[in-house]
């Protein structure tokens, strides 16, 4: 066992969801590097798990996009 990292985790770009488990806590994340890929995997995983959209990442840093 070694040392739990201390600088926070930097991201890469592309669009991100997490996968569940329906009912479970914590998740998978996943990237995709286009939002089309995105909506293609959040389609094939909605079937049996629990999906939540966690938005695009862009040089390190989380991109709101309007709805």
């Amino acid at each position: 066992m070694g040392r739990p990292p201390t600088r926070a985790k930097e991201y890469r770009d592309g669009f991100y969801i997490e996968v569940r488990n329906k009912g479970s806590q914590t998740g998978i994340k996943i990237i995709r590097k286009t939002e089309e890929e995105m909506i293609l995997a959040i389609r094939e995983y909605e079937k049996t798990k629990e999906v939540i959209i966690l938005g695009e990442s862009k040089n390190g840093k989380w991109i709101k996009h309007e709805a």
